[in-house]
């Protein structure tokens, strides 16, 4: 389904109505036609939200308190699958016709893509002076702006902590959790003993390597004269330095991504101290190894010095308003209320996200591996904020790059290398 639809008259009872907002949450569509009193004068605002970002639950109590607080509007809440949803967004911001939804969450590091040609609406105004933009996290924020200007107003966060064995830690004498980097090598090698490995690292986890390049003051790429490749920089390099000693206390496939083979398998196996992943990932080492429950543990990336975690990839969605939308005001106030401080809290406290302003962290205090992310969330950052940006991934020269590295190769060369492939990239496509 695309786009909102005429609410019929409502000739039923209140039973009948009652089971309709029923079958229609079971299926995964909240909509308000025919709930309340006056409902037929009102408008409607029609709102994309991805599977799985928010529960059942979560989404019936927001459309309940929102159409209360706003008696002019109904909210239409249709569920989207991530698969596919490029082109399907696409196609809504390009539409002349005005008839798609009137917000849409998109990944935070989309939004370069769907800025393109003034096909969003531009939230700056609203975002300084109601929306207390200062305090959003970097990671989510910066992706959202073009040319400083806000189009994707962030919504919720989660980002990589460090998941370790309790267990081992203590069974190595370990009693303080690292908080700088250099504490964690030094932990990192103690670990690495008696069949354990210190750390499992695969060789491509380059999001992992992102951070610690962004920790020295480096960047992948960057814009100051047209978009070029960055890690050949004496900060970059010293960012790969430390991936490269860290991944040496384990046997991380030099060759091969977290993914190849799945590293939740290879922490389940038992014989890996940390890993680097979101905290879910601990709910899958469990489901294939259930002994480890009550020894796992979470802890930010360690930063250079202890006054702040490591900078880590920060991924999460923003919310975006099509230019085409013919409800703007509602579409706006469904933006303010969704990001605003009351549904955001309530939001990670539900989902176990990290929520979109530092000062909102205290949310999930209560949760050990959620706190452990909002705590590296504060440091967060993303990927070159550019549409080219995934032609890059997609031929990705810096997974080769790390792997050229790890097994021998000189590094400046290689980074020199790879710089050269990004900046291609990225000015053959502008």
């Amino acid at each position: 389904m695309s786009g909102p639809f005429p609410c019929p008259p409502d000739r039923t009872g209140p039973l009948v109505r009652r089971r309709r907002l029923l079958a229609l949450s079971s299926v995964g569509l909240v909509s308000a036609c025919g709930l309340g009193p006056g409902g037929s004068g009102r408008r409607t605002v029609t709102a994309w939200l991805m599977k799985d970002s928010a529960s059942q639950g979560f989404l019936r109590r927001f459309t309940e308190a929102f159409e209360r607080d706003h008696p002019n509007l109904r909210l239409d809440i249709r569920i989207q699958q991530w698969t596919g949803i490029g082109q399907k967004v696409q196609h809504a911001l390009d539409a002349d016709s005005g008839g798609g939804p009137d917000v849409i969450e998109v990944g935070n590091t989309q939004v370069p893509q769907y800025v393109e040609g003034g096909r969003l609406l531009d939230l700056t105004l609203e975002s300084s002076l109601r929306w207390g933009s200062e305090h959003w996290l970097p990671g989510l924020a910066e992706p959202g702006q073009f040319l400083s200007h806000q189009y994707g107003i962030p919504w919720y966060a989660a980002n990589r902590v460090v998941i370790y064995r309790k267990d081992l830690f203590a069974q190595a004498g370990i009693k303080a959790l690292p908080r700088t980097r250099a504490e964690w090598l030094t932990v990192t090698e103690t670990l690495n003993s008696g069949g354990n490995q210190g750390i499992y690292l695969a060789g491509q986890d380059w999001y992992t390597l992102a951070g610690f390049i962004w920790d020295e003051g480096g960047d992948l790429a960057d814009d100051g004269d047209g978009w070029r490749g960055t890690l050949d920089t004496p900060a970059a390099q010293r960012g790969m330095d430390f991936y490269r000693r860290l991944h040496a206390l384990g046997d991380g496939p030099p060759r091969a991504d977290e993914e190849h083979p799945p590293q939740a398998g290879v922490f389940a196996a038992g014989k890996v101290a940390q890993i680097v992943a979101v905290p879910g990932l601990a709910r899958t080492v469990l489901q294939q190894n259930p002994d480890l429950k009550d020894t796992l543990g979470f802890f930010p990336v360690p930063g250079r010095t202890a006054a702040h975690p490591g900078a880590v990839f920060t991924g999460g969605s923003d919310l975006v308003v099509p230019n085409n939308t013919r409800e703007r005001d509602g579409a706006v106030a469904l933006v303010g209320a969704l990001t605003g401080a009351k549904w955001d809290t309530e939001l990670a406290r539900t989902m176990n996200y990290v929520p979109n302003k530092r000062s909102l962290a205290g949310a999930v205090d209560g949760e050990e591996g959620v706190a452990a992310m909002a705590a590296g969330a504060a440091e967060g950052r993303a990927t070159p904020s550019t549409p080219q940006w995934g032609a890059v991934e997609a031929d990705n020269p810096i997974k080769d790059y790390m792997t050229r590295v790890l097994t021998g190769a000189d590094p400046a060369t290689e980074a020199r290398r790879a710089s050269r492939r990004i900046t291609e990239v990225l000015n053959r496509l502008n």
